[in-house]
């Protein structure tokens, strides 16, 4: 019997691909690079704002530090690189494969609003925690009110 690895993910990003090729047709969509063109799966992301930034959290278990490149280039904040495949050895037969191995890639389009010299990013524990500050003027404030 032989293993066929289905990949959900992959199909999904094919899917994604179409539709941006169609919004690149119409000038809309700029991101549309190499490294997406490749990417075989894409890391699950949480993204939670506070008064102070904006914070993103990936998923990114079995990937080492080295593995992981992020950029940031005209408003958007792009994720890429690649989880390297375990080898089978002879003794050994896999009977189900789940985790997607492979190029990733994630991209955000950021609010223009946001202190691009700040982001920081910290990899531990197979998480990816990026911070990105927001701009004073944007930043909600208290007004006081006074009483006569």
């Amino acid at each position: 019997m032989t293993l066929v690895r289905w990949k959900p993910a992959k199909e999904l990003l094919n899917m994604d691909r179409e539709f941006r090729k169609i919004f690149d047709a119409f000038g809309n969509n700029k991101s549309s690079d190499e490294e997406y063109e490749s990417a075989v799966w894409s890391p699950l992301t949480d993204i939670v704002e506070d008064n102070d930034k904006y914070t993103l959290k990936l998923d990114l278990p079995g990937v080492e530090k080295s593995d992981v490149k992020l950029s940031f280039k005209d408003g958007e904040l792009s994720i890429s690189g690649e989880r390297k495949e375990e080898k089978e050895s002879k003794d050994t037969k896999y009977h189900r494969v789940e985790r997607s191995y492979g190029k990733y890639f994630r991209s955000f389009r950021l609010p223009e609003k946001i202190k691009e010299d700040g982001i920081k990013a910290e990899f531990k524990n197979g998480t990816l925690t990026i911070d990105i500050p927001k701009a004073e003027e944007v930043k909600p404030r208290e007004i006081e009110i006074n009483l006569n």
